[in-house]
């Protein structure tokens, strides 16, 4: 069958790149949206302004560090040995996956549902394979793996948010004099998010662009940014001119002022290491695809990527978040719960902060989860009336409807894609 990939391979190449592109707009659309949620609905920047800062930085994180090969199965979901026979399955189920990831995720932005774009394409993969192919071409454990991030994942950065939260209450705005308590100690949470920003981005972004650091080198390079950054921020802070005769209202917005640019800089760098590591959901389906069409069947670990997919990718992302990413932002930034600057700060560093433990113990986790989990941690500090809970049970909802709805769709394309090319 290995002929069908040969005589229809410039066919299937640009059916894998249309989807593929339809995937990355999905994901730009709906977990760009969540990166940059926290900024907008905080007021710390407008709707246009997060579009250009992370137009900017997600369009540098997938082309500068989106890698130059990626593995052609995300997460090792499915075992590649079954497909040895007939790569041209592979082939038409990646497209399928692709399509109905991509679909499930304009849907979801449509209602404004954040929903995680890693689950719905693993979803699509499970699907087809489990169905199209063999039950046994499915590794269980590490869908398992993924239904038990959806409680652990945002309860680990929902604790931290409160915990944070909670410190910037009781160090600055409970005292006698907010302004000089700012002054004190902003710097240190500067510092913080300078180390869990610098790290977030060098053991997801870098590592992509061929600079390799030991475990210990980053946690080094993260210390010095965060002495830098701590520093910075006491020059900067120093320098601002406040009233500190001013009422305690005049003082909590001043200091309000000071995180919301402390917030522009943590949305950079979530905006980077976003488009390093998700622009893969997009782009290694489509890889695969590309390598095992062009190499007549041949199904390799890893696929080396053509010039045109990372920017294909990219492009996708940047699209979708500018056109279809308002909505998404709407509900994590206003209306899971009232968020100020300090508290879109809290719930961003919480949120970069569980990605840093993740990444660290390989646990498969989503950043739209984690930022939920995240503001609504920030929100339970604030005791549970400050949540909306409807709209949190919409969100729980579409997390757990994701994976099924990625496979059910992919089932029926993979299954349509099959019967014209075969």
């Amino acid at each position: 069958m290995v002929d069908v990939l040969v005589t229809n391979g410039p066919m299937l190449i640009m059916l894998a790149a249309t989807f593929g592109f339809l995937m990355a707009w999905g994901i730009g659309a709906n977990d760009v949206a969540n990166a940059m949620g926290t900024s907008v609905g905080s007021n710390a920047i407008t709707i246009k302004q997060a579009i250009i800062i992370a137009m900017i930085f997600e369009f540098a994180g997938a082309f500068l560090a989106g890698g130059e090969v990626t593995s052609t199965i995300r997460k090792g979901i499915i075992d590649a040995s079954f497909f040895t026979e007939s790569p041209e399955l592979l082939v038409y189920g990646m497209i399928g996956s692709l399509l109905a990831a991509g679909i499930w995720l304009v849907v979801a932005s449509a209602l404004g549902w954040p929903v995680s774009t890693t689950h719905s394409i693993i979803g699509a993969i499970v699907g087809f394979a489990a169905v199209g192919v063999s039950i046994d071409s499915v590794a269980w454990g590490a869908v398992g793996g993924i239904v038990g991030s959806w409680v652990v994942t945002p309860a680990i950065s929902g604790f931290i948010a409160f915990m944070i939260f909670q410190s910037v209450q009781k160090l600055i705005f409970n005292t006698d004099d907010p302004l000089s308590s700012a002054k004190r100690y902003v710097p240190f949470y500067m510092a913080l998010a300078g180390f869990v920003m610098s790290l977030v981005t060098i053991t997801k972004g870098l590592k992509h662009v061929g600079l390799h650091f030991s475990t210990a080198e980053a946690y080094v390079l993260a210390i010095v940014v965060a002495a830098i950054v701590g520093l910075i921020g006491k020059v900067a802070i120093g320098r601002l001119k406040m009233n500190e005769k001013a009422d305690l209202k005049t003082q909590y917005g001043n200091v309000e002022k000071v995180f919301a640019i402390l917030m522009v800089v943590t949305a950079c760098c979530m905006a980077f290491a976003h488009g390093s590591n998700d622009v893969a959901n997009a782009i290694g389906p489509l890889a695969a695809v590309v390598s095992i069409v062009e190499s007549g069947g041949v199904i390799g670990s890893k696929a080396v990527l053509n010039w045109w997919i990372l920017p294909l990718g990219a492009v996708g992302i940047v699209l979708g978040l500018a056109i279809f990413g308002q909505r998404v932002m709407q509900t994590i930034g206003k209306n899971i719960t009232h968020l100020t600057p300090s508290r879109g700060f809290a719930a961003e560093l919480a949120a970069a902060s569980t990605v840093v433990l993740a990444s660290g113990t390989g646990l498969p986790i989503s950043t739209t989860q984690t930022l939920v989990g995240a503001v609504l941690g920030v929100g339970m500090a604030r005791g549970i009336a400050a949540i909306n809970i409807g709209v949190v049970r919409n969100i729980v909802v579409s997390w757990v409807v994701t994976l099924p709805a990625g496979a059910a769709l992919s089932i029926v394309f993979f299954y349509i894609i099959q019967g014209i090319f075969s």
